[in-house]
């Protein structure tokens, strides 16, 4: 399995009895040792498996053990330290398997292109088929829907009166139409207004609920009211609803919130209540440890080694995409070459993960070639391959090569084709090519925040501080919602130009007016440039408004909030028992920051005073 870095002393010499049939992911107690190192000491009966051993598998589709003998790169450049914080790659949530409603919502619904635009949703990783059987592949084609169309166009945030004056003009109300609402409401991430139909429609009794429908409202409320609510509609559904497809879209959005303790007491949960363990659910915790505990990793293999859980797909390319985090590229091609050998082919996505790692390493060459590769013999014929090519061949700095992708779709190009190709040029330092770009678009539609928030990116890249003011002039002139999307490409246009506090100023009024939440990554950027100023009191304001907008607490958020200190050169009295009291697992830098503002430490010379 995956050996990981951890004190060599076998587990029989510790004097560990591990019981791998009770396997369970429990939290984790943190002991801190005078060196500020911490080791977990989570190994039980029951409890937590971090160790060195070596697995056999009993079964030909198991992770071969050699696989995973190879540790987290200790002679990378850069420890895996940081990469395991807020560095989520396009694994971090895939469009199909971060949630299983995509596929149930699928089967009723036509996948097409919106207005010329195709939106860029991934094939399903997860299976549904106990649940429901696809009728057939959706066709393809312009989407017309009265139904959506009504709701889209209904002004404000309540949409039940426009819903019951629809009805009432005597429309017809069929389940594939509401399927099909649905589903493309979730697309355009319009979940309040998809959660308010599904509560219509169980008012009007219009049909009857199915466990599907049941799933669906879950995952909605999950959503838009939290997962406290969510569990609490759980014990609404009818018991001839699968408990066990509620719990995994609970455990999805467990996930794809970051909810490291919640996720974990769901999965249990699961277990507890003699649910199958699924290949699914196994890949929603590596998901999670992905992004914030590698070292955890290794308690999954083991639980899916141990349950003879073949390994899917998605559960290779996640383990290749940490390996890439890792700088551990041959390790990850050791992974690669497993997955080829148990039969299963990489996918464009993880061929695209693969890329972007072989680029960050530096082997252009062998980028390029996996490039074209994916590419294949016909790009016209394999158009939607372009919104994945161009921003690989801009990470490669090759502008010929973006040209030439581009001209594929320039004539009549996708929406989100146009997006990508606007950070292309951006990456690529051509800002008039990204600029013509956007012209193109808005003259097709409408101008949307979303558009102007990629376009401000390029401009906050650059420092065009008078280009972006009168950008976001012209995005509140053409009535662009300003939300957390377009706040975070303002913050970074002005942090970029050296000013901070009116970034910090314009989060704060814009989030206190809308009562809307910012992105992590935004409050992280104001963070950590009062971090490196040593403004002590203004990042423990913004370390105060994380919490306050109930973002969990990860060692980043620590990281950068420590950085202020050091550079104040003030001790930070009290941090330790902060981390415990948020359950936070130093990782080794973060440990070695924990020493530098030790206001207790002696060095040789405060010895010599004393």
């Amino acid at each position: 399995m995956w050996a990981l870095r951890r004190a060599s002393i076998p587990l029989r010499i510790r004097g560990y009895n591990v019981r791998t049939s009770f396997l369970q992911l429990a939290s984790t107690n943190c002991v801190e040792e005078e060196s500020g190192i911490t080791e977990s000491h989570g190994i039980t009966n029951g409890g937590l498996l971090l160790c060195n051993t070596r697995f056999y598998s009993r079964q030909s589709a198991s992770l071969d053990s050699t696989v995973w003998r190879r540790e987290l790169s200790s002679s990378s450049t850069k420890e895996d330290d940081d990469d395991l914080e807020d560095g989520f790659s396009e694994l971090g949530r895939p469009a199909g398997d971060g949630n299983e409603i995509d596929s149930l919502l699928a089967s009723d619904a036509d996948q097409s292109d919106d207005d010329g635009d195709r939106e860029n949703v991934e094939e399903p990783h997860n299976e549904v088929d106990e649940v429901v059987k696809e009728k057939g592949k959706p066709r393809r084609g312009r989407v017309e829907s009265e139904l959506l169309n009504e709701i889209m166009n209904v002004p404000g945030v309540s949409i039940h009166v426009a819903l019951e004056k629809w009805l009432a003009e005597g429309n017809e109300l069929t389940r594939e139409e509401v399927s099909h609402a649905t589903f493309y409401l979730r697309r355009r991430k319009m979940f309040g207004r998809a959660l308010q139909l599904s509560e219509w429609l169980e008012s009007k009794n219009q049909f009857e609920f199915l466990e599907r429908d049941h799933a669906v409202r879950l995952d909605l409320i999950a959503r838009t009211r939290g997962l406290h609510k969510a569990e609490v509609y759980i014990e609404t559904i009818p018991e001839s609803c699968s408990r066990e497809l509620m719990h995994r879209t609970l455990l999805a959005n467990c996930v794809s919130q970051n909810n490291v303790k919640k996720a974990e007491e769901v999965f249990n949960k699961m277990k507890n209540l003699d649910f199958s363990i699924t290949v699914f659910a196994c890949n929603q915790m590596l998901l999670l440890y992905k992004r914030n505990n590698k070292k955890k990793i290794a308690d999954v293999l083991l639980l899916m080694e141990n349950e003879n859980i073949k390994p899917s797909s998605l559960t290779y390319s996640i383990l290749i995409d940490t390996k890439g985090q890792s700088r551990d590229i041959d390790g990850m091609d050791q992974i690669l070459d497993r997955m080829k050998a148990q039969g299963i082919e990489p996918d464009i996505n993880t061929q695209a993960v693969l890329a972007r790692h072989y680029i960050s390493a530096g082997l252009q060459d062998k980028a390029e070639t996996l490039l074209k590769e994916m590419e294949g013999e016909n790009l016209n014929r394999n158009r939607w391959l372009c919104q994945i090519l161009l921003p690989l061949y801009a990470n490669l700095g090759k502008v010929d090569e973006v040209e030439r992708v581009w001209k594929v779709c320039e004539t009549n190009p996708w929406h989100d084709e146009s997006l990508v190709a606007i950070e292309a040029w951006g990456k690529l330092n051509k800002v008039d090519e990204a600029e013509n770009v956007f012209e193109t678009m808005i003259k097709k539609r409408k101008l949307s925040s979303r558009t102007g928030s990629v376009l401000l990116k390029v401009y906050a890249n650059h420092n065009k501080l008078i280009k972006g003011k009168d950008l976001i002039k012209r995005m509140g002139d053409s009535g662009c919602r300003i939300g957390p999307l377009s706040w975070d490409a303002m913050v970074k246009l002005y942090v970029q130009a050296g000013e901070v506090e009116k970034a910090d100023s314009i989060l704060h009024r814009a989030a206190q007016q809308s009562r809307m939440k910012p992105m992590f990554s935004t409050y992280l950027t104001i963070l950590q440039q009062y971090a490196e100023r040593g403004d002590i009191h203004n990042s423990e304001k913004i370390f105060y408004r994380m919490k306050q907008d109930d973002y969990p607490s990860r060692p980043r958020m620590y990281q950068l909030l420590l950085n202020a200190y050091i550079n104040a050169k003030v001790p930070a009295y009290g941090i330790r028992d902060r981390l415990r009291a948020d359950s936070i697992l130093p990782t080794k830098s973060l440990a070695y920051q924990l020493i530098q503002v030790d206001g207790f430490r002696k060095n040789s010379v405060s010895d010599l005073l004393d």
